[in-house]
């Protein structure tokens, strides 16, 4: 069933969660509830970012809760995570999601709320624990491949996950900047302040985290790239040192390889050993000059 009453005797307000309704039942909602019908459906759009906007007659939210199970590879909004719209007032409130949403029977089962307004930040506290698991996973994939980068070879695999985690980083400090509107435009009265107190305090704690996070997947892949720069100059110092050491014996092979008919040295007895031992000479001559310029 798509529109369930969630309201309890206890409570002075309705609350009824709709998910993925008809465009049927978007119009019995509108006209039960008086909803703009069009914002209704403007809420099941699934690209929005979360923000809160004042109706008039109530407030209307968007949050974005993440999914249990994030796909490796997912790095994008839609991808990651799935809306969840509010509208409230004293009286009312109604939740409006496309997928089910199983924290909004937790919340119905844990205990009656005084307020509607303690309820919707109750619902807001539930999303925001969403990110708590992820900015975890996150931080402990970075420390692993920290040591990864430092202490093992490097390889193309390493610099992808490295993106996906600071793409992932990213997209989610996004989201709970966003949510900080919606927090702070909920209308609360004396009796939900410490309530909503706790849940400004867990958006900090999640900002401060997901800052952290992406601010050290960002450095391993500077790092990354530094060190693969350098492996490429060892590489090429490599070859650089060989050319050196082979300029001079390929310029005297050269030299008497021209094939000239006048070239008195091809005729002497000890020309080919006085070749050699030059060649050896030059070549020892070099060695002991770089390693004076402690460049090997």
């Amino acid at each position: 069933m798509a529109i369930v009453d969630l309201s309890k005797e206890s409570q002075s307000f309705k609350w009824v969660d709709v998910s993925n309704p008809s465009e049927a039942e978007i119009k019995q909602i509108s006209k039960q509830f008086k909803l703009h019908k069009y914002t209704l459906r403007d809420c099941l759009q699934p690209d929005h970012l979360p923000k809160n906007e004042n109706l008039g007659n109530m407030q209307f939210a968007i949050t974005r809760i993440l999914l249990d199970d994030i796909p490796v590879e997912s790095h994008t909004v839609q991808g990651i995570s799935s809306k969840v719209a509010i509208f409230y007032n004293a009286d009312l409130v109604v939740t409006v999601h496309r997928i089910k949403q199983p924290f909004l029977k937790k919340i119905f089962e844990a205990s009656s709320y005084d307020s509607s307004i303690e309820l919707v930040t109750k619902i807001n506290w539930y999303i925001l624990q969403s990110y708590e698991n992820t900015v975890s996973a996150l931080s402990k994939n970075i420390d692993d491949y920290e040591e990864m980068i430092f202490l093992k070879p490097l390889t193309k695999e390493i610099l992808k996950d490295l993106y996906l985690i600071r793409r992932k980083a990213s997209v989610c400090m996004k989201l709970v900047l966003l949510t900080k509107e919606v927090i702070n435009k909920i209308p609360v009265e004396n009796n939900d302040i410490v309530v909503l107190q706790d849940l400004k305090d867990l958006h900090l704690k999640l900002n401060t985290l997901f800052e952290q996070a992406h601010e050290d997947s960002t450095h391993l892949l500077d790092i990354y790239l530094s060190l693969s720069s350098k492996n490429s100059n060892e590489v090429m110092k490599v070859l650089t040192i060989f050319s050196v050491f082979l300029l001079p014996p390929t310029f005297i092979v050269g030299l008497y390889g021209m094939n000239f008919a006048f070239m008195p040295e091809l005729h002497y007895k000890w020309s080919y050993p006085i070749v050699v031992m030059v060649i050896i000479a030059i070549t020892i001559i070099v060695y002991l000059w770089f390693k004076r310029k402690k460049w090997l």
